[in-house]
């Protein structure tokens, strides 16, 4: 199953586990694979988990519990319905799940499961701890090149599809909004300073485009 993976994914899944449990579970690692190759995902697939890790990668330092910061990174999407609206919680069951059932204790289990609630992105993270880490690399997207931006937001509105265009459009406007409206999109110094100024220039063209396809 490992052979099915690029290397840095691999290394992310053996690193989740190397210090929670004896060997990283096959089984878990097969139904993960399988959640992001379902059909309706376009941007909450590997890619996404890919750029995930090559941003972690960087300021892994950073991390409290680095093992515990790779797992809910890899369970943080495992559930992805467009039509709910309890993903992360969900999600966040299935990690604590396979924390216990590999021998990582209740203690461990908890904070993971913290970690991907974390990413609901309702509130912002506290200043210190890992939630403000994996918060900050799932949002790392955000300050990415133009191009790969507007990659994603066509990626997220393919997984809305069913989502009436003008209805969307409100929406969307509401979720971007909320990241620009705060004093600060990035809780981490590195990432605020690396990625900050380009997501909200993205964010902010994204804004406009929106409103401009409203008017027409």
């Amino acid at each position: 199953m490992m052979a099915a993976l690029a290397p840095p994914l691999a290394a992310a899944w053996d690193g989740a586990w190397a210090a929670l449990a004896r060997a990283a579970p096959a089984e878990s690692l097969r139904e993960l694979l399988d959640r992001y190759a379902e059909p309706h995902r376009a941007y909450h697939t590997l890619q996404h988990l890919g750029e995930c890790f090559a941003t972690l990668e960087d300021v892994a330092s950073l991390a409290e519990r680095l093992d515990e910061v790779r797992l809910a990174l890899w369970y943080h999407d495992a559930v992805y319905d467009t039509r709910a609206h309890d993903n992360e919680e969900r999600s966040g069951a299935l990690a604590r799940a396979a924390v216990l059932s590999a021998g990582g204790g209740e203690e461990a289990a908890e904070r993971v499961h913290a970690l991907v609630l974390a990413t609901k992105h309702t509130t912002a993270p506290a200043p210190r701890g890992d939630a403000r880490l994996v918060v900050d690399v799932d949002l790392a997207i955000l300050g990415a090149p133009p191009a790969r931006f507007a990659e994603y937001e066509a990626q997220i509105r393919r997984e809305y599809a069913w989502v009436p265009e003008a209805e969307f459009r409100a929406r969307r406007q509401r979720v971007l909004r909320s990241f620009l409206e705060r004093p600060s999109i990035y809780a981490t110094t590195v990432l605020r300073r690396r990625l900050e100024p380009r997501a909200r220039e993205n964010l902010a063209r994204s804004l406009d485009a929106l409103a401009a396809t409203s008017r027409a």
